[in-house]
């Protein structure tokens, strides 16, 4: 029975009613030697208790997609077929552009939320140069069945969870293919391609999107693989101009780092309460030695830079929580780097969806303007930070001013 399937959230619910009834109708009508009595009262009390606790944990998984099965959740889901020592570009020497195009097989995906605005597929993926096998969910936008656009390629962007958490989570928690399709319809947002792979490659473990010869090349797998799939598989542009990675939590450490590490492969990221440094995630396999630490610190990466990277990096976050993560990159960047900082005061929320799903509009619109794929009408382009009066739902969206921040903090 699947973990996130409504016959387990149904099977649970019957169970914690059963729990609840067991004590009241038979507490008083237990027979035998009183030890016994005292043994069964105790074990529908534990029942009862185990039920409930089972029924709590299923609802809060089920909306935040923070473990996808029975594996991420007992630690016994491995993803890794091989990590070689693939160099410093990832590649291992592997001449990407005469690798042939794969074809891949892609199903509806299933679970909350994937079937709605035109349906979410996905497709089980062997990486060519990572050794990972994985699966992969990709959601197309309105125009793409379109005639008008039949020649048309269309820009990308991947789309990381944090840690745990699973690669439905960004369409099944923040809903973003819902709240983004009629906003491509109108044209306020560009018709991007939606990309989510897995991420929880380790059981237990973050791999900090990093390559780590001998035990992951997660960086392989999000860089190379994964973008060389969607551009064989789908109508995607495939230069560097045209893709983004966006994430929340450790999701937004990795797309600030992909994108800090490859300009040759991302123009743009977002980061949603993420950080710099990978100890910021105490499961982090790039957390485990000071080495590790700096290979894949965005902050310091950016500041070492020989020539610096073109790139756009929009970053939100609370006081402690990403916003000075953010204020650290825009203090070092120097152009073409640009950086752009949000600040969220603690009244929009906390590390959880109902903080980051209501800036999925304002971050899209913003990558619209910032890759250059803009079709908007003069004046109606993504607002600047406003005022420290703006409301709760202009906060929540990305809105307030870092004026406000060192006022409020």
């Amino acid at each position: 029975m699947s973990l996130t399937g409504t016959p387990f959230l149904y099977t649970t619910i019957v169970l914690s009613v059963v729990a609840l009834i067991l004590p009241l109708v038979l507490w008083s009508r237990m027979r035998g030697p009183q030890a016994v009595r005292a043994a069964a009262r105790v074990l529908m009390l534990l029942f009862a208790q185990a039920t409930a606790v089972t029924l709590i944990f299923v609802m809060v998984n089920n909306q935040n997609n923070l473990y996808d099965n029975w594996a991420d959740l007992l630690g016994t889901g491995n993803h890794v077929q091989q990590a070689a020592n693939l160099g410093r570009d990832g590649t291992g020497g592997i001449a990407l552009r005469r690798l042939p195009k794969v074809r891949q097989e892609f199903t509806a995906a299933d679970g909350p939320a994937m079937h709605a605005a035109g349906g979410v597929r996905v497709t089980q993926l062997k990486g060519r140069v990572s050794g990972v096998d994985a699966e992969v969910y990709v959601w197309l936008p309105p125009q793409y069945g379109e005639p008008a656009y039949r020649k048309h390629r269309f820009p990308v962007v991947e789309l990381l969870p944090g840690y745990p958490g699973s690669a439905k989570a960004w369409f099944g928690s923040l809903k973003v293919h819902e709240q983004l399709e009629p906003l491509m319809r109108s044209g306020r947002v560009a018709p991007f391609i939606l990309v989510a792979p897995r991420t929880n490659l380790l059981a237990g473990t973050d791999t900090g999107c990093a390559n780590v010869p001998g035990t992951v090349n997660a960086d392989s797998w999000l860089s190379i693989d994964v973008p060389r799939m969607v551009t064989d598989n789908f109508r995607a542009a495939a230069a560097p101009a045209n893709w983004a990675v966006a994430g929340y939590s450790a999701g937004a450490h990795c797309a600030v780092k992909l994108a800090v590490a490859h300009p040759d492969r991302y123009r743009a990221a977002i980061s949603l309460s993420g950080y710099n440094d990978p100890i910021g995630e105490r499961n982090s396999l790039t957390a485990q030695s000071v080495t590790l630490r700096e290979r894949n610190n965005p902050y310091l990466l950016l500041r070492k830079a020989p020539v610096p990277p073109r790139i756009a990096l929009y970053l939100s976050g609370e006081s402690g929580d990403g916003y000075q993560a953010g204020v650290a990159l825009e203090q070092v960047a120097k152009a073409p780097t640009t950086v752009h900082v949000v600040f969220l005061p603690r009244s929009a929320g906390g590390h959880n969806m109902a903080l980051w799903r209501p800036q999925v509009p304002s971050v899209f619109e913003w990558l619209t303007v910032n890759m250059g794929q803009s079709h908007l009408r003069s004046g109606s382009t993504p607002r600047e930070p406003s005022s420290a009066g703006s409301t709760r739902a202009a906060l929540a969206s990305g809105t307030a001013s870092r004026a406000g921040a060192a006022r409020k903090r």
